[in-house]
């Protein structure tokens, strides 16, 4: 599995007005620093909860679909992605190298906040392709607006962007380890690794 970025979120989950004042920063000196301290508060804590948390458009690329999925009726594939909003698209490519796009109404694939799955209603075709012959563009995220992140995912970002800020440079023992207050409220949102 592939997993491709198409379109990035739109807006942060916490805006540099609130960063700035969580930091007690008056000044716009510091502004650019802060807003990637932002992003990277995010996308390290996406990682740490396997969840995205602003709406965001990816793209799964698949060599084969699973054995598990070729030999059930009806046949589920599970999305490693959440919260699922919904899938966009599947397409399938054939022997000319074409993508054939699946028909809506051969699958199923409910918006899921935890364990997404796409169900099949007829057995999806075998793509011809030897690599990337199957793709999946799905959207994923909470929601478009930042009050649609969970508070305390908004307030976990806050606390990291303040540690990262407080201590620039500095490599504690354990750099791979989220403060305490952090990894508290990330916890309750954590996924399980799918095998």
């Amino acid at each position: 599995m592939t997993p491709i970025l198409l379109a990035g979120p739109l807006v942060e989950p916490v805006s540099l007005a609130d960063a700035k004042a969580w930091l007690r920063l008056d000044t716009s000196d510091e502004d650019d620093l802060v807003a990637a301290l932002i992003v990277s508060a995010r996308m390290t804590l996406e990682a740490y909860t396997r969840r995205f948390f602003i709406t965001q458009n990816w793209r799964i690329k698949l060599d084969a679909w699973p054995i598990t999925l070729r030999e059930r009726t009806p046949a589920t594939l599970a999305i490693p992605f959440a919260p699922l909003q919904s899938v966009a698209a599947i397409r399938v490519y054939d022997a000319a190298n074409a993508a054939q796009v699946l028909d809506q109404a051969t699958y199923l694939a409910p918006a899921a906040p935890d364990r997404a799955r796409v169900s099949f209603v007829t057995q999806p075709p075998t793509p011809a392709r030897l690599s990337d012959g199957i793709e999946i563009d799905v959207v994923v995220g909470y929601g478009a607006p930042a009050t649609d992140t969970p508070e305390p995912l908004r307030r976990a970002i806050l606390m990291l962007v303040a540690h990262w800020h407080e201590n620039r440079g500095d490599q504690p023992a354990d750099a791979t380890q989220l403060p305490a207050g952090v990894g508290a409220l990330a916890s309750p949102f954590r996924r399980e690794r799918l095998l």
